[in-house]
């Protein structure tokens, strides 16, 4: 082989080798994430007392953790797979943890602030997205001021 051929062979493996190891590390940084979390949050709930307020926050703790957690593991996913092995299966790979993970990221969502996250804000503190009658009109309107069919 010619030595510009041999030195960019050489080249494309040595960044596959970096991008590998970044990959990697992102995957341990997302594990640390999760680990470090619940035992932070574990060791702030032992001192306080066993109280429905204190397990609450515990349980919104836990659950940051592991959202946090779950958007490193996707993220080297992401990287490890796009820039080190394009392939269909290696991408079906891919979208399938990303659908899981995602799944489960939506639930903890829910679990945490009681709402999907596509939900908005108001929908939050009202409990739902309800028709309400307004007096003056007559009109149904959901929680967000969108009129709805009566």
């Amino acid at each position: 082989m010619d030595a510009p051929v041999t030195s960019l062979i050489d080249f494309e493996a040595t960044i596959g080798h970096w991008i590998r190891t970044i990959g990697i590390g992102i995957d341990m940084f997302g594990v640390v994430i999760i680990v470090a979390g619940i035992a932070w949050s574990t060791s702030r709930f032992a001192r306080q007392h066993m109280e429905e307020l204190h397990y609450h926050r515990y349980k919104i703790r836990i659950g940051r953790s592991l959202l946090l957690g779950l958007e490193m593991l996707v993220a080297a996913d992401i990287v490890k797979t796009i820039a080190l092995e394009p392939t269909f299966m290696s991408l079906g790979v891919l979208a399938g943890l990303v659908i899981v993970r995602t799944f489960l990221s939506w639930t903890l969502v829910l679990e945490i602030e009681g709402r999907w996250p596509w939900q908005g804000e108001s929908s939050r503190a009202a409990g739902a997205v309800g028709p309400s009658v307004t007096p003056a009109d007559g009109h149904a309107t959901n929680m967000r001021g969108a009129e709805v069919g009566t």
